[in-house]
């Protein structure tokens, strides 16, 4: 029998090519949409869940309040928070710390290597994280200071097939460090990728036993893990925090009229949902990933829904054949078998397809994504899974109805020729072609919204001038005693070539976060409770004129002052922080910065030294002459190469050793918005697809439509209608569906761009052709794809149609 009902279901499909094209065609581009879209949230989803303590791990996140307000939200907090908390509960069985190191260079023997991807760890990192040791104990691997541990890409690269254990290495052509163990390359889905791990007794040693960081509550860029007790309440523990923190350091930080609240944070919620200050590297977005999920539910949804449309609309061709099988004796259970059959064949040759799609795809997904999916996942679980799934509920749901309405004709109602189509069943066709064009105008409306912000913030005037500025990134390998003699002569005589307008040194350059976040600076005179936090960027005489920051009060640096060494300028947000309203009744007031006193000389408007997400920042440029930094080279011609060749000889002729490692600012800016613009090319992809699919349906659904119709036309055409009218007429009905997809979606599509939008500091508004142009951008899509069959019908001889039955 079940062969039998196969050959059936076959022979059903051959025996109407188009409409089975169709369907197949749909469900395969709908199903491979969706596994892609699986794929890419399980990666996300998978983030340290490899880890075989990580339901026990947590992070210890840092609020930080001024004046009752919260100021700052730190991933990398109190230096003394884990071995405190170890200590004080008894819930913490263990801990690590991790803080993030700047670049080094790596030296054994005649190999150099640079190393970018540094951290400080404390002992436990290894018995806490299940990261693989390749050699060494895990126990003590990080027990020694002037030791290191490096991944296994690392070691290969130094010291090639030779044992690297015991071998002496060279930072920076200065510290002899020894490696004590040897790890495995850390995984894609790990929010921490380290390249080499130094001891945190080694970090302890350098700052000396009068600085010890164990002790230090003060000093922020510590992440610290805590390893909690399988019988421990997180949430417990977090309220015994308060009282701790009171207890330890609330005296200090009323002084400041300061607070800090400490928080759990589980190891796998951080990819997804921790955007915080000293994150080990950006992160992931949770609710990115969701809204792509739902992305994926409506598109195939939309095919189903196809499969669905056209099955119950070609009922009525089908009727005949049930009243036959029923005449000779066919039960309705057979017939549902039968049609479920039907629905299951279709359902396997679009997986078939869809496998296809997804395996011809991968490299343009990765590369609009930015992910790193490989042809590796056909092989794993993650991606038969959900694609078995897919199948069997794809060719359930789908076949469910038309099965049940297929089985139900009457024999003898259909075998006098009297079965027509209900009412019921038109306006299921017509509520689900709305469903699935309303579902694609969402997806249009959002498409757009999203281009339109990142084009809002990258024509946003931004308070300062990025064009034609290179930025080399610091030298690594310093002698401190000649450094400020070296920099002074590498910018002089970059400045005596015409090709060079200006050049300014600076801790962080525009499109960077400042990583320097001073707290307790006030007025001089005024009580420590008056101290509040701002951003600081370390820069030299040259930084306003570079980027040509506009004064608003007062004067730039300049050295006919002096070195200015204690003078400082304010942007217009921290002035008025400070207190006053008129930026030019701050000039020349004095204030208290960590125990020093220094004056304002000026202060500029705001600029934005971070991406348009972000609000403006109260920000202090601190002159520091020979500040250990990033150069901005403003160019002033557009022969860019040989500007480049010029900067490079000099950098090595001024710092030997040293890798010439550049950018350029405007690139380097708009990188900010790399993630916003893949999240479109993404969301733009699946958004085309979910069209095309509800098209491939409506292209159906009017075939089979205008057949119906034809000795309707005909009569028509008798009676003297034209070819426009008999289009216009066929039009209508599909139109007026559209139209009602559009009120269905504008205020859901709305909604979601507006709450999307809130998350940006400046963003763009709602216009109103985000709305107009998808409704017309679909309309037209929608006539032109029923334009072939209508035009058709209407141009057919009017004797032709009506001898059709």
């Amino acid at each position: 029998m079940l062969r039998n009902y196969f050959k059936i279901a076959w022979r059903n499909l051959t025996r109407n090519k188009a409409f089975s094209a169709i369907n197949i065609l749909g469900l395969a581009i709908g199903i491979a949409a969706c596994v892609l879209i699986l794929q890419y949230v399980t990666f996300e989803l998978s983030y340290d869940d490899f880890h075989d303590k990580g339901n026990r791990i947590y992070r210890v996140l840092q609020d930080r309040y001024d004046k009752g307000k919260l100021s700052t939200q730190w991933a990398g907090g109190a230096q003394a928070a884990g071995n405190s908390f170890k200590a004080a509960f008894g819930e913490v069985e263990d801990y690590v710390k991790v803080l993030k190191r700047r670049t080094l260079i790596a030296d054994y023997g005649e190999k150099s290597l640079k190393v970018e991807h540094v951290f400080i760890a404390s002992e436990s990192f290894f018995k806490i994280f299940s990261y693989p040791l390749l050699a060494g104990n895990a126990a003590t691997v990080l027990s020694e200071p002037n030791t290191v541990v490096l991944s296994e890409s690392v070691a290969k690269r130094l010291f090639g097939n030779e044992n690297p254990m015991g071998k002496t290495i060279k930072f920076n052509q200065r510290q002899a460090v020894k490696v004590a163990g040897v790890y495995k390359d850390m995984p894609a889905n790990t929010h921490l990728h380290a390249d080499l791990l130094i001891p945190h007794l080694t970090y302890i040693q350098e700052m000396g036993k009068d600085n010890n960081p164990d002790n230090a509550w003060m000093w922020d860029g510590a992440m610290s893990y805590l390893l909690l007790r399988s019988d421990a309440n997180p949430k417990a523990l977090e309220a015994k925090f308060v009282p701790y923190i009171q207890k330890t350091i609330g005296a200090e930080l009323k002084k400041y009229d300061a607070d800090a609240i400490y928080k759990l944070q589980p190891l796998r919620d951080i990819h997804l949902y921790s955007h915080f200050m000293e994150e080990a590297e950006p992160n992931g977005d949770g609710k990115t990933a969701y809204l792509l999920l739902g992305i994926a539910f409506f598109i195939v949804v939309i095919a189903w829904v196809n499969y669905i449309n056209l099955a119950t609309a070609r009922a009525i061709n089908r009727a005949k054949e049930v009243g036959v099988r029923k005449a000779v004796g066919s039960l309705r259970g057979q017939l549902i078998r039968q049609f479920m059959t039907e629905s299951v064949l279709l359902n396997g040759i679009s997986v078939v397809l869809a496998l296809l799609l997804v395996a011809v795809s991968i490299p343009t997904f990765n590369q609009l994504s930015g992910q790193q999916l490989s042809f590796s996942l056909l092989g794993s679980a993650t991606f038969w899974l959900p694609l078995v799934g897919l199948f069997v509920v794809g060719a359930f749901l789908s076949g469910l109805y038309p099965a049940f309405v297929l089985s139900g004709f009457q024999p003898v109602a259909v075998l006098k020729g009297k079965v027509s189509t209900t009412s019921k069943g038109i306006l299921l066709r017509k509520s689900l072609v709305v469903f699935q064009f309303a579902a694609s105008l969402f997806l249009l409306v959002g498409t757009l919204a999203v281009y339109h912000q990142i084009q809002f913030m990258r024509t946003q005037s931004l308070g300062l001038n990025i064009d034609q500025t290179l930025v080399i990134n610091p030298p690594i390998i310093r002698t401190d005693s000649t450094f400020m003699r070296q920099m002074v002569a590498f910018k002089d005589e970059l400045l005596r070539r015409p090709s060079i307008r200006n050049i300014t040194a600076s801790s962080v350059v525009p499109g960077q976060a400042s990583d320097w976040n001073a707290g307790g600076i006030r007025l001089k005179g005024t009580d420590e409770s008056k101290g509040t936090q701002y951003r600081v960027i370390a820069v030299d005489y040259d930084f306003l004129k570079t980027f040509d920051l506009k004064l608003i009060a007062g004067r730039d640096f300049s050295k006919d002052y002096g070195l200015e060494k204690k003078a400082v300028i304010f942007n217009k947000k921290a002035i008025k922080q400070l207190g006053f309203d008129d930026p030019k009744e701050a000039i020349g007031k004095e204030i208290d910065f960590w125990g020093g006193i220094f004056t304002i000389v000026g202060v500029t408007d705001n600029f934005h030294q971070q991406s348009l997400r972000d609000a403006y920042e109260p920000l202090i440029l601190r002159l520091i002459p020979d500040v250990r930094g990033y150069f901005s080279v403003k160019m002033a011609t557009s022969d860019i190469n040989t500007t480049l060749a010029t900067v490079r000889s000099e950098w090595n002729h001024f710092f030997p050793g040293n890798p010439f490692e550049y950018s350029f600012l405007d690139e380097r800016f708009n990188e900010q918005y790399r993630a916003d613009q893949r999240f479109g090319q993404v969301f733009g992809l699946f958004t085309a697809l979910a069209i095309l699919v509800a098209c491939l349906g409506l292209f159906g659904l009017a075939s089979f439509t205008t057949a119906q119709r034809t000795k309707e036309i005909g009569i028509r055409k008798v009676l003297g209608a034209s070819v426009g009218e008999i289009v216009q007429m066929l039009y209508r009905e599909f139109a007026v569906l559209i139209l009602v997809a559009f009120v269905v979606a504008t205020p859901l599509a709305w909604y979601a761009v507006n709450q999307w939008l809130e998350t940006y500091a400046f963003r763009s508004t709602i216009q109103w052709w985000l709305f107009a142009l998808p409704f017309a951008l679909v309309l037209l899509i929608a006539l032109l794809t029923v334009s072939f069959q209508s035009i058709k019908a209407a141009l057919t001889n009017p004797v032709k149609s009506l001898r059709s039955e």
